[in-house]
């Protein structure tokens, strides 16, 4: 989605895949994960799903190195360190998110974490949990329609595994439960940061 032409299929549907078992899945935001998951998945030993959102392409800019590397599957990155929220996404979303950890720590002074999943199949709990515990507050923000997405999934493991350490419920940020949009309210459809402010308002107050 973001490219203003739902005639391009911009549907994000990353949860359909991951519901299969043995698939790996993986979405990168950035030139330098796109070649390091890309090498990582031409080398696995099992099939892996490579999801490019269109609409980073010509986002912007990012030096690669010309060497070979890998990222590996299976493992977040923590974009930003924080100490009072944590902010999970990955893809497009992961730059929207990045803007608003950004101003809240210069005008807030509110210290976000920001991780990027960067594979939703299968998910680096251990860095989730990790981030949890020390928290205490989660926001999960994803492209995808909010029912039976990747956050619920991410949502569920860390009421299983951390609930005690949660000071307040868990939200997501999604698009809607509707078809896609026309270009019109594509915008508004799509997560956005006055979306994800009114979400870090709601969990600050818990």
């Amino acid at each position: 989605g973001g490219i203003r032409a739902p005639e391009l299929h911009s549907d994000s549907l990353e949860s359909a895949f991951a519901h299969s078992p043995g698939l790996k899945v993986v979405m990168p935001s950035t030139p330098y994960d796109a070649k390091g998951l890309l090498l990582a998945a031409m080398r696995d030993p099992d099939p892996v799903l490579f999801l490019e959102p269109m609409k980073l392409y010509r986002a912007f800019q990012e030096e690669v190195p010309e060497e070979d590397y890998e990222i590996e599957i299976g493992k977040a990155n923590i974009i930003r360190e924080g100490e009072d929220v944590t902010l999970i996404t990955w893809g497009p979303p992961v730059h929207t998110a990045k803007a608003v950890t950004e101003r809240w720590a210069k005008e807030k002074g509110v210290s976000i974490e920001l991780i990027d999943l960067r594979t939703v199949a299968p998910l680096d709990m251990e860095t989730i949990i990790a981030s949890v515990q020390k928290t205490e507050r989660v926001i999960i923000v994803h492209e995808a329609v909010k029912t039976g997405g990747v956050g619920a999934e991410v949502a569920a493991l860390i009421s299983e595994k951390a609930l005690y350490s949660l000071s307040a419920p868990i939200l997501r940020v999604t698009g809607f439960d509707t078809p896609y949009p026309t270009a019109m309210v594509e915008a508004e459809w799509l997560p956005n940061e006055k979306r994800i402010d009114e979400a870090l308002e709601a969990v600050l107050e818990e």
